[in-house]
């Protein structure tokens, strides 16, 4: 049997957060997009790319760090510069996103799925790959010290109890 089934995934999202929240995780195509409840769809979704269980647990942790502002606007009204940013597009993405990868790392810890950090960077300003995941496993260590947020947290405890798993910080 596979252990790490996109649509356990699914299931487990949706039904954490489907009534509290009015929010679907979605299996989506080439590119990850949250799209806010309008008038031809009822429920604000949390779309992965191409069924891949690390972009649903990656697109799951931007949605548990948006605030409620936030989740009423399109990709949460962030920027993204696709592959090819220069050193200091580089330097706003790594900034941006070493929370959300150091919650994907949690997921992946607590699913006993391997973690990979990722610099989306691979035709642009040479990366320092090693330093980003330096800084986003210090991110990881701050919320073990000081607590995930809320949703955050709910969906950790959710696939703690499905996999039989503990959290436990990695080596740096």
């Amino acid at each position: 049997m596979e252990k790490h089934r996109i649509s356990d995934l699914i299931r487990l999202f949706n039904d954490e957060f489907l009534a509290s929240h009015n929010t679907v995780l979605v299996r989506g195509g080439d590119e990850p997009i949250y799209l806010p409840a309008d008038a031809e769809h009822p429920r604000h979704r949390i779309v992965f790319a191409r069924g891949f269980y690390a972009s649903a647990l990656h697109e799951i942790a931007h949605w548990c760090i948006a605030g409620p502002r936030r989740r009423l606007l399109v990709d949460y009204g962030y920027w993204y510069r696709p592959d090819g940013r220069t050193a200091e597009e580089q330097a706003e993405f790594e900034r941006v996103e070493a929370r959300p990868q150091a919650l994907e790392w949690a997921f992946s810890i607590v699913a006993d799925f391997r973690f990979h950090v990722s610099a989306d960077n691979l035709s642009g300003a040479p990366v320092d790959l090693d330093g980003f995941r330096r800084r986003v496993h210090s991110e990881l260590c701050r919320y073990a010290e000081r607590g995930f947020p809320p949703r955050a947290q709910r969906f950790l405890e959710r696939l703690q109890a499905f996999y039989g798993t503990r959290f436990s910080l990695p080596p740096a």
